[in-house]
């Protein structure tokens, strides 16, 4: 029996606004994607990007486009050729592994080999605002384990220091989002060490990021929108201390894998984010993120509400998914 492929879109609203320096969302829209076969479904879910030129249009596009090599048996690593990476190959990427689980009986979990995979700490995101509205929010999940705060002005400053006068016990990632300007980077990161930030990430632009590899870090710096796959790794050592891993930047997590392999080797250290998605999404990137220094899949927690079945939150970490929900 063949396969069949099924591409369905939705919107989850956000719970208030997700505010970073590019502008703010209402809404997370992703696209999710079904495949079948003898009486078996797959499912993955991806979230497309404008800052990487996508639209819901563009990827469903992509998908289309693929489909008859998906119906025709297409292999996961045969997909890594047959389309670049980017959120249309994670989310027929995602829904392959979640198929081959189903129909063999093996779960993801035990074909990663992982035999008792942990709950992790994930980060909770601090929307960016003004320092008083920021340390309100702050304030609020002053009890998470970790916050990943939104930054990228040109006078991040005083949003720094408001946030951790409010969060004093948090440990704390700042995200500039390619925000702060090559002039205000050296105070920033001053300010950064001072406050005991564990990482910053992505400070500045992707292409123009050159300047990292002239300055001393007091604070580890992560790449984002600098890094999409395991062929950006080696131009990035002498200015990035870690990498941001998203399935919707490697094409899934067949090469997410593999990256996360490869940048052990080159001594990087790994954060596993995510975009603003369902527990779909993330299910796949709690598995990849299990020996990671830093965990950023809290999706689900900013949305107003989830897939059903969800990933289970407790507090500061989010558990390994069910198979009912993925894998």
């Amino acid at each position: 029996m063949p396969r069949s492929l099924e591409i369905q879109t939705d919107s989850f609203p956000i719970a208030g606004t997700f505010s970073i320096s590019r502008g703010a969302k209402t809404s997370a829209d992703v696209i999710l994607c079904i495949i079948r076969k003898n009486g078996f479904a797959g499912r993955g879910e991806c979230v497309p990007y404008r800052r990487y030129g996508e639209t819901m249009e563009s990827v469903a596009a992509q998908i289309e486009a693929a489909k008859p090599l998906i119906e025709a048996g297409l292999t996961r690593k045969e997909l890594q050729r047959a389309m670049p990476p980017g959120a249309a190959r994670n989310v027929v990427d995602c829904a392959l592994w979640d198929l081959e689980a189903k129909s063999s009986g093996e779960t993801v979990i035990m074909a990663l080999g992982l035999a008792q995979p942990q709950p992790l700490t994930t980060a909770f995101t601090i929307s960016l605002g003004e320092p008083d509205v920021m340390a309100a929010q702050a304030r609020a999940n002053a009890d998470r384990a970790l916050l990943k705060v939104k930054v990228g002005t040109g006078d991040d400053e005083s949003r720094i220091r408001a946030v951790r006068e409010a969060a004093p016990n948090a440990a704390i990632i700042l995200d500039a989002n390619e925000g702060w300007p090559d002039e205000t980077l050296v105070h920033h990161l001053r300010i950064a060490a001072e406050m005991g930030v564990a990482l910053v990430e992505q400070p500045l632009p992707a292409g123009k990021d050159e300047f990292l590899a002239e300055i001393r870090r007091p604070v580890l710096v992560c790449a984002d929108e600098s890094v999409h796959h395991t062929g950006d790794l080696a131009s990035l050592r002498d200015r990035y201390d870690a990498i941001n891993i998203k399935l919707d930047k490697t094409g899934g997590l067949t090469e997410a894998l593999v990256m996360k392999k490869e940048a052990q080797r080159l001594d990087f250290k790994i954060m596993v984010g995510c975009m603003v998605g369902t527990s779909l999404a993330m299910a796949p990137a709690v598995l990849l993120a299990q020996d990671a220094e830093f965990v950023d899949l809290d999706g689900p927690l900013l949305l107003a509400r989830d897939r059903e079945p969800g990933l289970r939150y407790t507090a500061s970490l989010v558990f390994p998914p069910e198979p009912t929900l993925w894998g």
